[in-house]
Order: structure tokens, then C-alpha cells, then sequence
């Protein structure tokens, strides 16, 4: 196959920037296209070594910075994919395909003369230059240009020594095997995961065993029966949107139990058991971190985060603990105590939590979530999103039809500033199907910044496996789910709202645990009357959300935060305990995990279950000693969120600074510094607490 007969690898030009053509991609022209996009990154890494000249930003750090574009490119659609939509034959391809992404980064990063070179740049521009402070205003672009490539050089740099290049020759041997191995580990882990998801289903015919359940919920299960060839009945499964309304509504605690227990063990002790893939992922990252000279993975990995060491990380997540573990002791008890009180159960299981939370919290707001749905039609929500995002940022989000998508499912967006200036491509995939792993994510497949043949605007995805419609009803999501689609489109606002130079700067390129500032700030206008009101309508009637219904879901904003908080807390310290601890001591992976998390307990332990063999964010994903972040930045976003209930959730001038000092700037200045321009102090770290209603500030 030539280089014009394969998509991949041919130029297709249109006013968007290169819109990928995916209907015409094949499995068969992935490996082709990466091979070939590798033979040229090659040669323009070799001409990079032999140029003559002086070492210089321009002949060294832009040229690292726009090498294997083309391997980015056919990457990342790759990979994007891999989650999003593939079957066996493309899941295997990962078997090739990474382990030679992973030995081509770690030969640049390791060899020699290229790090010559970036040291000598790094010496010139950085180490005896003072560091750039973020200015008063942004009009400046030439001192903007200055300041991000100052803070190019410095990252570029440290990458290198991460990633070896000060080692010797038999270590740099060692690590990029270890990266090419761990590489192929990581997709295995997942497609275990998934294969344990899709493997696992319910079928109920007995119209008592349903009694309970939402008409709305029925009819997804019994659209789903008839899409998978059942003789009638519900069938339920482990995606969010059939699991949770089960675990929430089913009068049946047998089926409640099963459901639970199905997916607290998925890819545990089955055919698909990741038991073993743990132990060696966590092996091979030791053996990186000892070579590079950190203690273990955990202190590598936080030396370049916001936090900068592991004791400053879990002290954080300590002085949050001291508060939320007594209170969602509190909080377990009452719904113990209510469930004895209403059902006379005495043997309450983790399977019985979901339910009687519900019902307590329906006695106690008069209330159930279950009865917003009608308002949140998903074709509703992302209008009123885009009138949200308009509202604060001045944007608008116009539907196109005319762009490629790799499945029916998947919508395409654009996003013009106020201006009418084009910032940006949107894709919205938003259903679960079996090709696609569970969650809700945002991606990119292309960055905002400098490319060889000029700027370009990013291409971005959101990701997710909302409620699907049916021939019945269309879309109708849970509060839950339109708080997915506000999370997730904060994080492509980040992206597309990029103002950057350098891609490698620009947009998410930011340290680990400030990412998700931008995500979950973008949650808090979902639950204010004055932006709910612009769009939340009965999707029959239209009739606006009624005010006393909102005034109840406000007042039960706080509900069980202490075990909310709790329950991030688990997984944060289990990550750590992951990676601090010597893999040979690790004598059984169940057993270790019971150890790690005993004293988050607050309900007695499902036998059979374990988090771990499915905790993708860290063994497949990229927060391995990093899923602190999500409640690092959540502090971060509570203490800047109260500044625009200070000034008005729409006020301009706030919207306007957090859009110029931390969505438009990327990476270009360090995360501390940014915060501190938009919000002119240091974060609050009482912020999160008092916004949980966990720290009652004295009168």
C-alpha cells in the first residue's frame, strides 16, 4: 500500500483543519501508517543531530517541538479510538503498536547528543535567566512569546532528565525496554476491564423483581432485551446507565446483590483477571523510578506535579479525611438506622447503601432525582450548555454535518469566539455501546499551537455512556449525567479556549493535578436557578423546571458529603500505597488492597470484590500516583468558584480573567502562578471543606 492509498497519511485540506476521514480508515492501515510516520520522525531527528549550527531554540527545542507530526497525528487517532470504538482486531494492534511509540520517545529522550543540544539551549535561555511573571495584562504578545518559550525550554529539559538522558548507556537499555513492556501492559489492562463489563448481564422477566424502578429506566432495560435478542423482560448491565438506577430503585436486594458484587469484581478472579498485570506494571515503574534515582513511582511522579512531593499530597488528603471520615460515619448510620426503622433490615450490605440513601433522601427533600430527568432531555442540555458557555465566554457552538465520525453515535460541533473567530472542532460521543470502554472522557485529536505549516485550532472529543434513547423516549439523563457533560466540557474548553503558541503548552498540557480546575469549576453553573432557567424544559410540555423542585435539589446539594469526599479519599490513598510500596512485598493483591483501604471502611466488605484489578485511571490510564488530583483541584476550583458567587456566576470581568489567566494559558506559567493572577492570592485551603458544608466557618 503507497503513502496516497492509505488515509492516514494523506493531506486532506478543508476549513477545519484537516478533518480526519475516518469512514475511510481500516484496521489493516494503522500499522502501515505508523511504521511509515516512524521512518520519517527518524530522519528528522537524525537531521536534527547532525545539523552543524550552534545549538539554539530554534534548531533544537522547535525542532523537538514540531518533530513527528505525522506519528502524532495517526497516534492519536489510534489510540482515541482504541477507547471509543474498536473491536478484537484493533485492540490487538496495540500488542505492535505501542511498543514502538514507547521505543521511539524513550531513544529521543535518552540519546546523548540531542540532550547535548537541549542543555545547552537550557543554559543559554533558563538557568541563568530570571523566571517570566505572568503579566498584568495578556495584549503583549511578543512578551507572552517570550515568556512560553522560557518555559518551553525549562520543560522540554526536564523531560529529558524524567526520562533518562543523564543515565548510562546499560540503564537507558534497561529503561526503554521497560517503557516498550509497560506500554503494551497498559491497553491489555483495560480491554480486561471492558471484557468483564461487557461480559456480564442480567435478564428479568419477572415483573415483581423490577417493582420499583422508574418507567423511564424500564423501558431503556427493555429496549436493551430487544436489542439483544431476549424474549422479552428488562435487561440490565454494568454500564453507569442501567447499574445505578437498578442499585437506586430496585425493591429487590437480590438483584441489588448481584448487580454490586458483578461489578465491585470485574477482571478479579475471572477469565479476564488482572491480578498479574498489576504486579508487573507496578514492578516496571519501580524499576524506572530506582534507575532514575527517585525512591519509587509515587515520589517520581509527584516531584513534577502542583503538589511537588508525596508528603505534601497525602498530608492534603489527611487534613481532608480528620473531617469526612467522622461525618460519613455520621451519615452511614442514619442510613442504617432508617433502613431498620422503614424495612427492618438488620444485615445492611453495600448493595442496600444506593437504595435507602435515595429513600432517605427523598423523605428528607421530598424529593427524588429520579423526577429531573424530564427536564434534562440530552438534545436540551447541550443546547443550554452552549447558552451557558456563551453566557460566561462569549462563545458560540454550532452543529456542522458535513464532518467524517468514526460512528453514527458521534455529533460534530464548531466553536467561534465572540468575534466570530473559529476556535475549534467538537466531537460528542455520547451513548455506551460494547466497543467502547466505560467512563466519560474528553480527548484530543489535535492540539491548539504551532504546527510545521503554521497555527492551528484544536480538535477535540467528549466521550461518554450517558442514557441512550429508545424507540419509546428520547435521552433523558440523570442529574448525574448532565454533571458528566458539564465536567467534561469544562475540560474541552481548556483545550479550545487555548491561546497558546507552543502545543506542547498549550491547552490540558498542564500539570497532572491542576487539569481538572477547569472541568470542575464548569460543574457549578449546572445547579445555579439563574443558568439552570435558560434551559432546563420539560421535554413534553416545555414548561420550565419548577422552582420548588430546584430549591430542594439545592438544599440536598451536600447530602452524604462526607462520604463523597470519603470515597475520593479510598481511592487517592490506594493509588499511593500503590506505588510506595516495594512490589516483592506485595504478598497477594486482594489482601494488600484490604490493607490499603481498611480505614476508609465505613460498610462491611463484599466478598469477592476488589477495586483494584479495575482501577484503570491508574494501571491503564495516566493518574498512577496521581488520582489525588481530582480533590487537589477541586480545592482549587472551590476557592475560585466563590469568586464568582462573590461577583455573580455570569459576571463578565471574573469570566473574562478565568478565560485569560488559566483556560487561555496552558502550561505557559506554572499552575500557582496562573491561580494567583485570576484569583490575586494563594488558594483557600479551607475552600472545599467549607463548600461541602464539612467546615462550618464561625460567625
Amino acid at each position: 500500500m503507497t503513502s496516497s492509498e492509505n488515509p492516514l497519511l494523506r493531506t486532506k485540506n478543508d476549513h477545519r483543519l484537516k478533518a480526519i476521514p475516518f469512514p475511510e480508515i481500516k484496521t489493516e492501515h494503522y500499522l502501515p501508517a505508523i511504521q511509515e510516520a516512524l521512518k520519517t520522525a527518524r530522519e528528522e531527528i537524525a537531521a536534527l543531530k547532525a545539523n552543524p549550527a550552534e545549538p539554539d531554540f530554534g534548531n533544537t527545542i522547535l525542532a523537538l517541538e514540531l518533530n513527528a507530526e505525522q506519528l502524532d497525528y495517526v497516534a492519536s487517532i489510534y489510540f482515541n479510538l482504541l477507547s471509543a470504538e474498536s473491536d478484537a482486531e484493533f485492540k490487538a494492534l496495540a500488542q505492535q503498536i505501542s511498543p514502538l511509540l514507547a521505543e521511539f520517545n524513550s531513544s529521543v529522550s535518552t540519546d546523548p547528543v540531542i540532550f547535548a543540544r537541549v542543555k545547552k539551549v537550557w543554559e543559554q535561555e533558563v538557568a541563568n535567566q530570571p523566571k517570566p511573571e505572568v503579566p498584568e495584562d495578556y495584549f503583549d504578545k511578543k512578551y507572552l512569546t517570550k515568556s512560553e518559550r522560557y518555559r518551553l525550554v525549562e520543560r522540554v529539559y526536564k523531560g529529558f532528565i524524567r526520562g533518562g538522558a543523564r543515565l548510562g548507556e546499560e540503564d537507558k537499555a534497561k529503561l526503554i525496554q521497560i517503557a516498550m513492556e509497560a506500554s503494551q501492559l497498559s491497553p491489555k489492562f483495560s480491554d480486561n476491564v471492558l471484557n468483564a463489563t461487557n461480559a456480564w448481564e442480567l435478564h428479568v422477566t419477572d415483573p415483581r423483581d423490577v417493582e420499583g424502578m422508574p418507567a423511564s429506566v424500564l423501558a431503556g432495560a427493555a429496549h436493551l432485551a430487544k436489542v439483544k435478542g431476549k424474549d422479552g423482560g428488562w435487561l440490565f448491565n454494568l454500564q453507569p446507565s442501567s447499574m445505578i438506577p437498578l442499585l437506586t430503585y430496585c425493591r429487590n436486594r437480590e438483584l441489588r446483590r448481584q448487580i454490586q458484587t458483578a461489578y465491585s469484581s470485574r477482571a478479579y478472579k475471572d477469565k479476564f483477571d488482572n491480578q498479574d498485570n498489576i504486579r508487573r506494571i507496578l514492578e516496571l515503574r519501580e524499576q524506572r523510578a530506582k534507575l532514575l534515582g527517585y525512591k519509587n513511582h509515587a515520589e517520581y511522579v509527584l516531584e513534577d506535579r502542583m503538589a511537588e512531593s508525596l508528603a505534601t499530597a497525602t498530608e492534603f488528603l489527611e487534613k481532608i479525611y480528620a473531617v469526612a471520615y467522622p461525618a460519613a460515619q455520621k451519615e452511614v448510620q442514619e442510613v442504617l438506622d432508617f433502613a431498620h426503622q422503614t424495612d427492618g433490615i438488620y444485615d445492611f450490605q453495600p448493595w442496600d447503601m444506593s437504595y435507602y440513601s435515595n429513600k432517605l433522601k427523598e423523605q428528607r427533600y421530598a424529593y427524588d432525582p429520579e423526577e429531573l430527568r424530564p427536564w434534562f432531555k440530552v438534545e436540551n442540555v447541550l443546547e443550554g450548555l452552549f447558552i451557558v458557555a456563551r453566557k460566561i465566554y462569549g462563545i458560540s457552538v454550532k452543529q456542522v454535518h458535513d464532518v467524517p465520525v468514526w460512528h453514527p453515535d458521534v455529533t460534530t460541533w464548531e466553536v467561534f469566539d465572540r468575534a466570530g473567530t473559529y476556535q475549534g472542532l467538537m466531537y460528542m460521543d455520547l451513548f455506551p455501546r460494547e466497543t467502547k470502554r466505560g467512563g466519560a472522557w474528553k480527548t484530543s485529536f489535535q492540539g491548539q499551537g504551532l504546527f510545521s505549516d503554521g497555527m492551528r485550532r484544536p480538535q477535540v472529543a467528549i466521550v461518554a455512556s450517558l442514557t441512550p434513547s429508545t424507540a419509546e423516549q428520547p435521552s433523558l439523563l440523570r442529574l448525574d449525567e448532565v454533571r458528566t457533560i458539564f465536567h467534561e466540557f469544562g475540560h474541552a474548553l481548556h483545550s479550545l479556549l487555548a491561546d497558546g503558541y507552543y502545543k506542547g503548552l498549550s491547552g490540558t498540557s498542564v500539570l497532572w493535578d491542576f487539569v481538572e480546575l477547569p472541568s470542575q469549576i464548569m460543574e457549578n453553573w449546572l445547579l445555579e436557578e439563574e443558568a439552570l432557567n435558560l434551559f432546563a424544559r420539560h421535554f413534553q410540555t416545555g414548561d420550565p423546571l419548577p422552582k420548588e423542585l430546584l430549591d430542594k435539589v439545592i438544599a440536598a446539594r451536600n447530602f452524604q458529603s462526607g462520604l463523597a469526599n470519603l470515597n475520593q479519599l479510598r481511592y487517592g490513598m490506594l493509588d499511593f500505597a500503590w506505588h510506595i510500596v516495594h512490589p516483592e512485598d506485595i504478598d497477594d493483591v486482594d489482601a494488600f488492597e484490604k490493607r490499603a483501604v481498611e480505614r476508609f471502611r465505613v460498610l462491611p466488605h463484599i466478598p469477592g470484590s476488589n477495586i483494584s484489578c479495575s482501577f484503570a485511571h491508574i494501571f491503564a490510564g495516566g493518574y498512577s500516583a496521581g488520582y489525588y488530583s481530582y480533590k487537589w483541584a477541586e480545592a482549587l476550583e472551590a476557592d475560585a468558584w466563590s469568586l464568582f458567587q462573590e461577583k455573580g456566576i455570569f459576571n463578565q470581568e471574573v469570566a473574562d480573567s478565568f478565560r485569560k489567566h488559566i483556560l487561555a494559558r496552558g502550561n505557559a506559567f506554572h499552575p500557582m502562578d496562573l491561580f494567583v493572577a485570576f484569583r490575586g492570592r494563594k488558594p483557600d485551603p479551607d475552600a472545599l471543606l467549607k463548600r461541602d458544608g464539612l467546615l462550618v466557618t464561625p460567625a
